[in-house]
């Protein structure tokens, strides 16, 4: 099977099982995503150690796992101080170095990658997790709407890129990070989500979620989250070409591993939850 065939295998049957958990939500939503944050954390410290890093890979995957979990009960008014569990996490994997580590095994290095690791990749995943639960959302086609804006643009966002890149694509965006992007490219990146951005406020926005945006506030989203978008994929170029890797892993047929498909949603999340709270309002007409 080619390439392109395994990820177009891979992905009719994992996006709409992902649709689908995303519509229900709840703690359904939160152990996918942290599933996802475990494996993508598990693949962070290996690129890590090849760099010459020695995490605790063991505490940090486990710290990723759980955290969109803590975000789920703290939604459900359960749990009420995200930020003294994430202070003592972090006290936890310093005092942890001390047996696992010790002076030799460089812990102050240990300790910062394993908590940056948590930070990279499960902090951002979980804010899906807010963008579902929007303070603007009602219901779980509400939900699933808004938090697909996000994901539906970094996909228009990466194929405007290798479409334009591949066709008119001549000079190189920063080759030494990522040797195939180029300038061409992300501009068709940018062009590509803005025209996205208008059509989804515009045909899904308000008449499934009841919400809305202005055009030019529309537009201006679009073009914030493709910028997200291609700075996410080029940080973690950063990263495995310091590693000297060219995937994060195998773990997804025909996409490489965690980071390689969701490097961009990772800085595309927090600044869409950022945003959506000053740009999107309840539609006019929608009885709220």
């Amino acid at each position: 099977m080619s390439e392109l065939a395994r990820r177009v295998a891979f992905a009719v049957v994992a996006a709409p099982l992902a649709v689908a958990v995303v519509w229900y939500g709840d703690a359904p939503l939160a152990t996918l995503l942290g599933v996802i944050a475990a494996l993508g954390a598990w693949e962070f410290y290996r690129i890590a150690a090849a760099s010459g890093a020695q995490p605790l890979v063991r505490a940090g995957v486990v710290a990723a796992a759980v955290l969109p979990l803590f975000v789920h009960a703290h939604y459900l008014r359960v749990f009420t101080a995200p930020l003294v569990l994430a202070v003592v996490a972090t006290l936890g994997v310093l005092a942890a170095s001390i047996w696992a580590r010790g002076v030799s095994g460089r812990p102050l290095a240990a300790t910062a990658a394993t908590v940056f690791g948590v930070l990279y990749v499960s902090v951002p995943l979980c804010y899906g997790y807010a963008l579902r639960y929007h303070d603007y959302v009602v219901g779980r086609s509400a939900g699933t709407a808004v938090i697909m804006l996000p994901v539906l643009l970094t996909w228009a966002s990466d194929i405007g890129a290798y479409a334009v890149g591949r066709t008119i694509g001549r000079r190189k965006l920063i080759p030494s990070v990522s040797p195939g992007k180029t300038i061409e490219g992300a501009l068709g990146a940018l062009v590509a989500t803005v025209l996205v951005a208008l059509l989804y406020e515009r045909l899904v926005l308000r008449p499934v979620a009841q919400l809305a945006m202005a055009p030019w506030w529309a537009a201006a989203f679009g073009l914030v989250v493709s910028v997200a978008a291609q700075v996410g994929d080029l940080a973690e170029s950063l990263l495995k070409r310091e590693a000297g890797v060219k995937d994060s892993s195998h773990l997804l047929p025909g996409h490489g591993g965690i980071l390689d498909r969701f490097d961009s949603l990772f800085f595309v999340l927090p600044v869409s939850y950022l945003l959506l709270g000053w740009l999107m309002l309840p539609a006019p007409g929608a009885g709220r």
